[in-house]
């Protein structure tokens, strides 16, 4: 069963999201008692937490979402590599594979 937030968020299903929801709810508690205890103000707390919640599940959800895309990428350029060793190996276009003399004046 999914948990949508706001009602359009797909916590469940989309990646980066759950961790961004509870990491930005402990920015907010620390961020909200934090305050509190520094000022003892009931109202700007709230708010202190608040904008904590938005900026810290903001901040790391885009710092998830880089690490994925990076990793995608690094994936990606895996699976290609991997292609190319099963089509290439050995042949002629083998890059590991060692040339002798007359392999390397034919070329």
């Amino acid at each position: 069963q999914s948990f949508k937030l706001l009602g359009f968020l797909d916590v469940k299903n989309v990646p980066c999201a759950r961790d961004s929801v509870l990491y930005g709810s402990l920015g907010s508690l620390v961020m909200g008692l934090g305050h509190f205890l520094a000022t003892s103000r009931v109202k700007r707390s709230c708010d202190v937490a608040v904008g904590g919640y938005i900026c810290t599940m903001l901040g790391y959800w885009f710092y998830c979402r880089y690490n994925l895309a990076q990793q995608r990428i690094r994936q990606r350029m895996l699976q290609e590599g991997m292609k190319n060793r099963i089509l290439f190996e050995g042949s002629y276009l083998d890059p590991e594979k060692e040339q002798t003399g007359s392999e390397r004046s034919d070329s």
